[in-house]
């Protein structure tokens, strides 16, 4: 198949095009600098494509859509929180239009969404049926996706709408800036560590997203999550026992919420027990269903 990736420099993108091309796709990136290659399209996420670039958008058979802002990148202003905003929805419509105007349009978008469209849900069962949270990031979500659906309105036949969960990889993410204390011995538990942690192995979110490529009848919201969920004290004390280091120091709510402000409450403290209802029903076989196989893997 011939696929289009935005934000293929990123810690889901990078390893998503080397994967595809070895399965023999036939794969392109969007960029927002000049091209460096054949197999690169530029494109500016605010302003659209130029008439060369938008004709080269025709005849592929998917795109995948990853780019956006950091979350958790810097602390959230009211400048940055508009900065995440917009690089989902403006960057999501620009987009839409640009395949609007294609001869030939890509059969499916599979475009990044995030569990933040649930919010801080204690411990209540989140599948794709649960209603979005009315707080920031459940609002982005929300809009996000809407931007996304947009795209079966122009002829594009499907939509999947990934709402990812926390990506572990040693690489980047919330694990990598785990590592270190971890490692020094004075890592635990955030808060209380009650709260739950939706999570997902890297390499199993790279399958998740060839699998929806691929499978015409995954529509619309697809959780991108691992089938079990932990407790964060739980995560902890996995992640300390792979890494042969005590999990016993917490850190306590009142610093993190001095240091990060309202991100903290957003993506530390916030619980969201979310299950992939409709990769189990189509039968998606994860690698990793247990955090502590997938920390194993991941760092030995």
């Amino acid at each position: 198949m011939k696929i289009l990736v935005s934000g293929a420099t990123g810690l889901v993108g990078h390893q998503l095009v080397p994967f595809l091309q070895k399965n023999n796709h036939d794969v392109y990136s969007l960029v927002r600098k000049s091209p460096g290659s054949a197999h690169e399209i530029e494109w500016d996420a605010e302003r659209g494509f130029g008439e060369t670039e938008l004709k080269r958008l025709e005849n592929f058979d998917s795109v995948v859509h990853l780019a956006g802002a950091g979350i958790a990148d810097e602390r959230w202003t009211t400048k940055r929180k508009r900065v995440i905003k917009e690089s989902r929805t403006v960057g999501t419509r620009v987009l839409v239009d640009a395949l609007a105007q294609l001869e030939n349009k890509p059969k499916s978008l599979i475009c990044a969404s995030a569990i933040g469209y649930y919010g801080n849900r204690g411990d209540e069962i989140l599948t794709e049926d649960s209603l979005p949270a009315d707080d920031f990031l459940g609002k982005v979500c929300v809009d996000w996706e809407r931007e996304a659906q947009r795209a079966k309105t122009v002829g594009v036949r499907r939509v999947v709408n990934l709402r990812i969960g926390i990506v572990l990889s040693p690489a980047g993410g919330a694990l990598k800036e785990m590592l270190t204390p971890f490692k020094m011995g004075v890592g635990g538990r955030v808060g209380k560590g009650t709260q739950y942690v939706s999570w997902i192995e890297l390499g199993d979110l790279i399958r998740v997203i060839e699998f929806a490529i691929e499978n015409d009848t995954l529509l619309d919201a697809v959780n991108a999550t691992a089938p079990n969920p932990v407790r964060n004290l739980e995560f902890a004390t996995e992640l300390g026992s792979v890494l042969n280091r005590p999990a016993l120091v917490p850190t306590p709510e009142f610093a993190l919420r001095l240091m990060f402000g309202e991100l903290a409450d957003a993506l530390l403290f916030s619980s969201a027990l979310v299950l992939p209802k409709k990769l189990h029903e189509h039968h998606f076989k994860f690698n990793f269903e247990n955090i502590g196989d997938a920390l194993k893997h991941l760092l030995r």
